[in-house]
């Protein structure tokens, strides 16, 4: 199946490049070209793609409104154009309902693969980039002392899949961690999405700080191994 891209940034020569790079590999098609959030919304609309890659920062409608609007109206997924360290608005990003992150600068074979990953329905969480933005962005709930209601639907093992997943693990260093199979610990990840009302895995991590089941650095709030 061709992967339907439209491509999102103010700034035509970043634009172009990102989509030629994407139109050369034979499963992917960038069937339009944005300048503004706006265009992108309304691109979204008459093609309806599977890929939205956007810009934050855009003038008229920036990266976050637009990720807003087609998460209300589609089946699109977003992928973000972050600069990191310049960017503040990663926490609004991802509560938009962003499906991951990409750096400006990002290699030509991470680019293409982080398309595929966001088309098929995960999510961008890779640890030198997912983990570093939500801990630099997310409020210090983890502070608090009182445990958040919202983990009491959990099982313990459900606990220690959610902590494992705000450490950016994969599904198969999951189960290596856990001694489980593959498909116990997608059980366990569609149980910890299901049970807390969360679209994907990088909404879990978030929910993860928020809840304050880990602190900022990864470790866990409280120590000890959740069993089932």
């Amino acid at each position: 199946m061709t992967i339907r891209v439209v491509v999102a940034d103010d700034q035509e020569l970043v634009r172009s490049g990102f989509a030629m790079i994407l139109d050369a590999q034979p499963d992917i098609e960038v069937v339009a070209e944005a300048g503004d959030g706006a265009e992108a919304v309304e691109a979204v609309r008459r093609h309806a793609p599977e890929v939205a890659l956007l810009d934050i920062r855009m003038p008229r409608m920036d990266g976050i409104e637009a990720c807003r609007a087609i998460g209300a109206e589609s089946a699109c997924r977003t992928v973000m154009l972050t600069t990191f360290d310049s960017d503040e608005y990663v926490y609004e990003a991802l509560h938009a309902g962003a499906s991951g992150f990409l750096l400006k600068d990002v290699r030509r074979e991470d680019l293409v693969h982080g398309v595929r990953v966001v088309a098929r329905g995960d999510s961008l969480l890779a640890p030198s980039v997912a983990r570093r933005l939500v801990e630099q962005y997310t409020r210090p709930a983890a502070r608090r002392h009182a445990p958040d209601p919202r983990l009491d639907a959990l099982t313990g093992r459900e606990r220690e899949t959610l902590l494992l997943l705000a450490r950016g693990l994969s599904n198969a260093e999951i189960a290596a961690e856990l001694v489980v199979s593959d498909h116990t610990v997608k059980t366990h990840v569609g149980n910890v999405l299901a049970k807390l009302g969360l679209r994907d895995r990088i909404q879990a991590v978030i929910c993860a700080y928020e809840t304050g089941l880990v602190e900022a650095g990864g470790a866990p709030a409280s120590p000890g191994r959740a069993r089932n």
